[in-house]
């Protein structure tokens, strides 16, 4: 399954050129509902390795082999290797949650944070100033028929793999975790489209995604101080 994913979605990054261009919003369809859910079902299927030895090493791997694609004008593979590279490093980071609660905490204070970077901290400055290396730190998705692409940064990617890592390991609802959140992402390119703005924060969405289809998990493990492995929540699934 995973060679089969992969092995599309390179394909269509080296074909989308010579697409047909269908129009904006079949584009923002073909964005938000085929290429961002099958380019995070990547990592959906990877999540047996989350706990593997030596994550740290593998992420620092696949960074210097980005970086080597892309001097090489190799963009696309280099879009893969930091899509691993940045999710094995949140699975690292994630060792750290002592409990669920804390994931709780950094869902509600990143989109705060997200919005202010987008709207008058670095993110903006990085985005209208520095294009060049906001695509070194974004990963693209590329429209059908045109040399345009819609972006995600990689701190979207980090927090996407963090909270699907802590649903598996806190006992949530791993695939609803996942949807939520993969759809989220094309909801926020959606908006951007609808109202006509360079970009849009993704992780106040990205949070809901995760957010709102555990919540009765997460309110009964806040409410009973659970830790440790939430496969322990009564009612997870």
């Amino acid at each position: 399954m995973f060679g089969a994913v992969l092995g599309g979605l390179a394909a269509y990054h080296a074909g989308h050129e010579s697409l047909p261009n269908v129009g904006l919003w079949w584009d923002v369809a073909m964005v938000a509902l085929v290429l961002m859910p099958l380019t995070f079902a990547l990592v959906y299927l990877v999540l047996p390795f989350r706990t593997a030895r030596g994550l740290p090493l593998v992420a620092v791997a696949l960074a210097v082999l980005a970086v080597a694609l892309q001097l090489a004008g190799l963009d696309s593979g280099a879009d893969f290797a930091k899509l691993f590279a940045v999710s094995f490093v949140a699975w690292w980071f994630l060792t750290v949650f002592e409990e669920v609660s804390w994931v709780v905490i950094v869902a509600c204070v990143i989109p705060w944070v997200d919005a202010y970077s987008v709207w008058r901290g670095p993110t903006k400055h990085i985005v209208e100033h520095e294009r060049g290396l906001f695509d070194n730190l974004s990963i693209a998705f590329p429209t059908m028929g045109q040399t345009t692409a819609s972006h995600l940064g990689l701190p979207d990617v980090l927090f996407f793999a963090l909270f699907l890592a802590a649903a598996v390991r806190f006992g949530l609802r791993v695939g609803w975790t996942w949807l939520g959140m993969a759809l989220s992402f094309g909801v926020t390119v959606a908006c951007a489209v609808w109202w006509n703005l360079d970009g849009l924060p993704a992780l106040p969405a990205l949070s809901l995604g995760f957010l709102v289809p555990n919540a009765d998990l997460l309110w009964r493990a806040l409410r009973s101080g659970s830790s440790g492995d939430a496969a322990s929540i009564p009612g997870a699934s």
